[in-house]
């Protein structure tokens, strides 16, 4: 990456959307410009978790300001991520479809993880550097992660279900802060957290930082109140719960350096945060200025770079994790790439495809672990719900269909393949894994696949199916299967 690129990150939280841009220089990020709007769009989801009109709106609105501002970056410039509010809406695909096209950029939809894993990028990329073992506590509308890490590996990472906007809805409806709200605000928040106690054991850390979201709200309020600076202490938060109940409802807080925007959410952040503080036996929390969107842009940083992309280490892990068959995953992904480089479009984001392509062929036994005669079925169900850093669940869903759709009949895949683009990848793997059916490199070499107007041909040199039967009887299986889809699939072999 040149020195002096500008890249951008927007994070669309549950309580804010935000725009962090930055320019690249010398491995390092210097902040351009920085947009934050308080969307409030966790608090939009209805009693069936779908987002009401009115919040998809605000969303739509803020995101196509952001993309105005966006206008001329390229696609490699821009990572936009979406976390809890959007992993829970029903009709998330609803509201991306139009997001998408209002901000210009695609939008991935990000597991627990995933989003863990973001913000200690972001967290590390900002502290000194040292080899203390950290503890990162963020505190989001709807969800709160924890990583244990050490310089700019992240070790443990975990994803729990509360947050300062939801925690508020429940426990606090309508802005009114009283004792027992708290009370019981606090003891759920302990129900919720108790397991992390084990996994982020006191011994396994030395220092505990707080990102972005209630952390940050929470010290900027005990500073401008005359509190230590830099530093959430127990004895600062005991004042703070002290004004809450004083004030009664949110519509009465008066503070130095509280927003009305973080009012509504105030007391769910408070309750969590002294929660964690009584779990962790914390003396102190210190606010860490790195979060999601940083983390977002050195990973933009990082997927610039082949080896050092996060989802090839994934890949690599899924795959000794599931004790796949390296040589033979290997050779199914070499000769689907080939494949599907004949027939990729001149489009400059083929090579990421092509990418995709070949993490889902290097994965494509991964259900054998389980089960030889129904591994494709597995393999899916695994890549649609393991924790897998780097990858969106967008990504993660396109790869289990993938697999799933490596062999058997292609009436399963009939919604997927409406996709042209998945149509061409799902064929390549195909071919690739009935040519490499005898476990072995097959001679390819003359084998030549075209594509135009929905009609996909493979062929070969004279006397290819005399020497490879096998080959050829499958090739004419795969020929009839694709006849029952909407694409056409033939052969002129000799």
């Amino acid at each position: 990456m040149q020195n002096g690129t500008l890249l951008a990150a927007v994070d669309l939280g549950s309580n804010s959307f935000r725009l962090e841009i930055g320019r690249f220089h010398s491995g390092h990020i210097e902040r351009v410009e920085y947009l934050k709007e308080a969307i409030r769009q966790g608090s939009g989801l209805d009693e069936t978790r779908a987002l009401t009109p009115a919040a998809m709106q605000r969303g739509w609105d803020c995101l196509a300001r952001f993309g105005e501002r966006l206008q001329g970056f390229g696609k490699h410039q821009v990572r936009a991520v979406a976390t809890q509010t959007l992993r829970e809406a029903r009709n998330r695909d609803e509201f991306l479809g139009r997001a998408q096209e209002l901000l210009g950029f695609r939008i991935e939809v990000v597991s627990g993880h995933e989003e863990a894993r973001l913000i200690y990028q972001g967290v590390s990329r900002l502290l000194p550097q040292s080899d203390e073992h950290r503890l990162v506590i963020d505190i989001g509308g709807r969800s709160t992660e924890m990583i244990l890490g050490q310089g700019f590996n992240a070790l443990r990472m975990e994803s729990f279900r509360l947050g300062s906007g939801s925690w508020s809805l429940r426990y606090f409806p309508g802005g009114e802060f009283t004792a027992e709200g708290f009370r019981t605000a606090e003891v759920a928040a302990k129900a919720v957290l108790d397991e992390a106690v084990h996994t982020f054991a006191k011994d396994l850390w030395s220092v505990a930082y707080g990102s972005s979201g209630t952390v940050g709200a929470v010290a900027e309020l005990l500073a401008n109140n005359g509190w230590p600076a830099g530093v959430v202490g127990r004895a600062g938060l005991d004042w703070l719960q002290t004004r809450l109940l004083r004030a009664g409802h949110a519509d009465q807080l008066k503070l130095e350096g509280l927003r009305d925007d973080r009012k509504a959410v105030i007391g769910g952040g408070v309750s969590v945060l002294r929660a964690i503080f009584d779990l962790f036996e914390l003396d102190q929390l210190l606010p860490a200025q790195g979060a999601l969107r940083q983390g977002a842009l050195y990973d933009l940083i990082a997927r610039e770079a082949d080896d050092t992309d996060v989802r090839e280490r994934t890949v690599g892990w899924l795959a000794s994790r599931f004790s796949v068959d390296v040589d033979q995953a290997e050779r199914v992904c070499a000769l689907s790439v080939t494949l599907f480089e004949q027939i990729a479009s001149p489009d400059p984001l083929a090579g990421r495809f092509s990418a995709k392509l070949a993490w889902a062929a290097r994965l494509h036994e991964i259900g054998t672990h389980i089960s030889h005669s129904d591994a494709h079925h597995h393999g899916a169900y695994i890549l649609d719900h393991v924790d897998a850093p780097g990858f969106s669940l967008p990504e993660l869903h396109r790869m289990s269909q993938l697999v799933l759709g490596q062999r058997g009949k292609l009436r399963k895949m009939e919604q997927a393949l409406d996709d042209e683009l998945f149509a061409k990848q799902l064929l390549c793997l195909r071919l690739a894994v009935l040519l490499c059916h005898a476990r072995k490199t097959p001679d390819t070499s003359t084998l030549k696949l075209a594509y135009k107007g929905g009609h996909f041909r493979l062929t070969a040199s004279s006397d290819w199916a005399k020497r490879f039967p096998q080959s050829a009887w499958l090739l004419q299986e795969e020929e009839a299967a694709w006849q029952k889809t909407r694409w056409k699939f033939s052969l002129e072999l000799k």
